[in-house]
């Protein structure tokens, strides 16, 4: 049995195992995980956690790694039981689309590669979500609404057309 001392001494090991560039690589592989979650971004497009979705989801990237950080050998389930309830609490949003365990295993994925030194992975994984980030968002682009003086135009213009019908 450990005594608390071992205890202590095993979690600033940890810690220590963990860089500022390895937590900086964590860091990353979260907000690029999160950025094309399409169930988040959905979130974050249309307001679902009012007029500062933004920044909860960068938020989010915060807590994600600090829970990770905060806890021993977490489980793929209570990674996706802590992202559920981050995207009821913060965006009102039940994720039924079978995302979250996805999200949550790779996400755990990442950081056990930054845990074991192997950075480089980390960062060509960052790389292609980003690419594929570019590459496959939809842009929507909002419809242009004619303005009063256009409106008359076309009713002119159709108006002639009966008339000279």
């Amino acid at each position: 049995m450990l005594s608390v001392i071992d205890l202590l001494n095993l979690s600033a090991f940890k810690m220590a195992a963990l860089t500022s560039s390895t937590r900086e690589a964590f860091t990353e592989a979260v907000r690029a995980v999160l950025e094309t979650w399409p169930v988040l971004q959905i979130a974050v497009d249309n307001g679902f956690g009012g007029a500062y979705s933004p920044q909860k989801a960068e938020w989010m990237v915060d807590a994600l790694q600090q829970y990770f950080y905060d806890n021993d050998d977490l489980e793929q389930e209570e990674v996706e039981d802590f992202l559920s309830n981050l995207m009821d609490n913060e965006f009102d949003t039940v994720v039924d689309d079978g995302s979250l365990p996805q999200v949550a295993k790779k996400v755990c994925e990442m950081f056990q590669q930054c845990q074991q030194g192997r950075l480089a992975e980390v960062r060509e994984y960052i790389s292609q979500l980003a690419l594929k980030n570019t590459a496959g968002r939809a842009k929507v682009t909002p419809m242009k609404t004619p303005t009063g003086e256009e409106e008359e135009e076309e009713s002119e213009d159709e108006e002639v057309a009966k008339l000279t019908l």
